[in-house]
């Protein structure tokens, strides 16, 4: 009798702790949403994708901010953003940019917590020298 209560016992303590995993797991992902997902999402933290719109970039050295714009390839929507943190090296050169964050609805901006800067390969277009 004892055993198969310990075995239940077990079985719960590994159902709540594959419960626990799986909220936290789902808490942490953070999805790539549209533009227009991102604006409809507000508190949720997600990802947007983009090409930085040339000139649209400044950084307030007072408050240490990042302003600028993103466009998404395929539609051509633009979204503005704001970064606060250390402007990345290359930014102006960027091929793309990742934002991940929330959107503001009161600031009508893309808050960004982090930021992924893909910049354009040093090798890129370089002769390949083969061996053989």
């Amino acid at each position: 009798m004892k055993k198969k209560s310990t075995y239940v016992l077990g079985g719960l303590l590994l159902a709540a702790f594959a419960g626990f995993s799986l909220a936290s797991f789902n808490k942490a992902l953070t999805p790539y949403v549209d533009y227009a997902a991102a604006r409809a999402d507000g508190g949720r933290t997600v990802q947007v994708a983009g090409g930085l719109v040339a000139g649209s970039s400044s950084y307030d050295d007072g408050s240490g901010a990042l302003f600028f714009t993103l466009a998404d390839a395929e539609s051509g929507e633009r979204l503005p953003v704001r970064y606060e943190g250390l402007k990345p090296a290359n930014f102006e050169e960027a091929i793309s940019i990742v934002a991940i964050g929330r959107y503001d609805e009161r600031a009508a901006v893309f808050q960004a917590d982090k930021l992924l800067v893909k910049c354009p390969s040093k090798y890129q277009g370089a002769e390949v020298k083969e061996y053989g």
